[in-house]
């Protein structure tokens, strides 16, 4: 298994220092911060303001780091007319992936509409979109990584159904994101996990969480892996028995963090992982 820092954990350091960090500390992986919406501004576009991206993958070659994938486009269905503009996205970060040997795009699940909608409706609705996407980035050769988020607010909480739009899009470069924190607060159960089919899963996301009521679960109370309550032992346990030996990038979004030196925190974030990956898979570059 090879190993990755997302830019999330070092979310106030710049692209460049992103690289540099993450290679400094170990990894083989990163995963470049490219949202366009919310409140953290794109590292990637920020980048692109002053370089090309042929400096970015002279960057990335120079310091022997693998792109993984670009996160994320963000709330891909009940986009209506604003859906020209994730598939415009989808299309700018396509070219700039097949530049520098970025495989995936990472995708995310929209928020529950305004209006009461069935299972049936959203799982529609995100097909259709993630149909769409895989149109544009089949000519690139890339994948598309879907991601389920466990907050209430969400309308695909978990691994299964997330699994269950990605099945139905019928298309053979969407997979799932699994991330650790996510199955955790949105309720599934481990049993999920062996259902996954490791062909459909292209990421994992390594994090914990503070002991908390749900209705206090943000962002920015992940903890580095093995700090907090999930059961890692466990989900390691069920996606080595399933096959997945997969990339895994450690992604976390608390604002303490982002107040360390990047370096520091991509080493901790590292150490953190080799603990509680090591004794499930194994791991390059660690002894």
């Amino acid at each position: 298994m090879k190993l990755g820092l997302h830019g999330a954990t070092t979310m106030k350091a710049d692209l460049k220092t992103d690289i540099v960090s993450a290679a400094n500390a170990g990894f083989q992986y990163l995963e470049l911060w490219a949202a366009q919406e919310g409140l953290y501004p794109s590292k990637v576009d920020h980048f692109l303001e002053t370089y090309s991206a042929e400096d970015l993958r002279r960057l990335l070659d120079q310091h022997d780091i693998i792109p993984l994938s670009f996160s994320a486009i963000e709330f891909i269905a009940f986009r209506d007319r604003q859906f020209t503009q994730v598939k415009e996205r989808c299309r700018q970060l396509c070219e700039l992936a097949h530049i520098i040997g970025c495989p995936y795009i990472s995708v995310v699940a929209s928020p529950l509409p305004h209006w009461t909608v069935s299972w049936e409706t959203v799982v529609r609705e995100h097909v259709i979109a993630l149909q769409e996407l895989s149109l544009i980035a089949r000519p690139y050769g890339l994948k598309l990584a879907f991601e389920f988020l466990g907050f209430g607010w969400c309308s695909v909480r978990t691994p299964r159904a997330a699994q269950t739009i990605v099945q139905q899009t019928g298309c053979d470069n969407v997979g799932i994101i699994f991330d650790a924190v996510h199955f955790y607060i949105g309720g599934a159960s481990l049993g999920e996990i062996s259902e996954l089919n490791p062909e459909l899963l292209y990421l994992f996301h390594l994090d914990d969480v503070e002991d908390t009521v749900k209705e206090a679960y943000t962002d920015t109370i992940r903890l580095l892996p093995g700090q907090g309550v999930i059961p890692l032992a466990d989900i390691c346990t069920r996606l080595k028995e399933i096959g997945y030996d997969g990339p895994c990038s450690v992604e976390l979004f608390r604002p303490e963090y982002w107040a360390l030196d990047p370096l520091q925190m991509a080493r901790q974030a590292r150490e953190a992982a080799v603990q509680v990956l090591s004794p499930y898979f194994a791991l390059e570059g660690s002894s």
